[in-house]
């Protein structure tokens, strides 16, 4: 164990630091606050402007000092965060990391930069729930206080999945799993499944959807971005509140759940 212990030392010290879930037993690694699945739409609605902007917001926030305060300020003092991009089919793009100092974030946010664009045609979010309860929430290499999934996009699933959204969406929550959820509003595509024309006074149709069939667990909420140029505002906010724990406010763009 003393081997062991000076080995996972030398590699936290390095910084940043890729998990493998063979290398090691998750109760002998330190403790994070948070593990956090970010997943981001890629489907064919993303061109390479509104990929770059995902990514570039995401990158950001990792920077903001904010989103490191929160990352650093917990019980355990880090998170684990991984990346899922998502269209046809899931790529898990960035394995299990630690985050436990500011280089640590910096050093996350330049991996995501240089993430290559890896598009698709439809937007099966069923697929990439059903990826991540089976193949990415079971390789959690240590133990996390919660365990949370960031799913964003431009639009409702239209895959015609085997499965129904909300049997994923449940089983995840079964196992631990708090589902957050990040609609892009404006200038959504058209889909296989239509969504109502948006009426002035009420809830945008794509955030309702999102209310609906993706929010889910304790202390879940949707954080709506209007539109791609805004997507930096909701994730570095989203950030703060799922990476820190704290309750988020109840109010028009941000609701709470519960165990579905």
């Amino acid at each position: 164990m003393r081997h062991l212990q000076t080995a996972l030392g030398a590699v936290f010290a390095a910084g940043l630091t890729l998990l493998s879930p063979g290398r090691v037993k998750a109760e002998e690694l330190p403790p994070v606050d948070t593990a956090l699945i970010v997943s981001v739409d890629v489907s064919n609605s993303v061109d390479d402007a509104r990929y770059k902007l995902q990514m570039e917001g995401i990158a950001k926030a990792l920077e903001d000092p904010g989103v490191i305060a929160a990352i650093t300020g917990g019980s355990s003092g880090g998170i684990l965060l991984s990346m899922v991009t998502w269209a046809d089919k899931p790529a898990f793009v960035i394995p299990w990391m630690r985050i436990a100092t500011k280089a640590d974030a910096l050093a996350a946010a330049q991996r995501v930069r240089k993430l290559p664009h890896q598009g698709g045609e439809f937007t099966c979010m069923t697929r990439m729930l059903r990826s991540v309860n089976d193949k990415i929430v079971p390789q959690i290499p240590a133990k996390a206080s919660r365990i949370v999934v960031d799913v964003s996009g431009d639009g409702p699933d239209n895959c015609n999945a085997d499965e129904p959204i909300e049997k994923v969406r449940d089983e995840l929550v079964s196992n631990g799993v708090t589902i957050n959820g990040l609609p892009i509003l404006s200038d959504a595509p058209d889909s296989k499944e239509k969504l109502p024309k948006a009426v002035y006074g009420q809830m945008p149709p794509l955030e309702k959807w999102y209310r609906t069939h993706v929010m889910a667990g304790p202390g879940s909420f949707v954080l709506p971005a209007q539109g791609y140029a805004d997507f930096e505002r909701a994730i570095r906010q989203k950030f703060v509140i799922e990476m820190s724990g704290i309750t988020p406010p109840a109010t028009s763009i941000v609701a709470l759940g519960d165990s579905k």
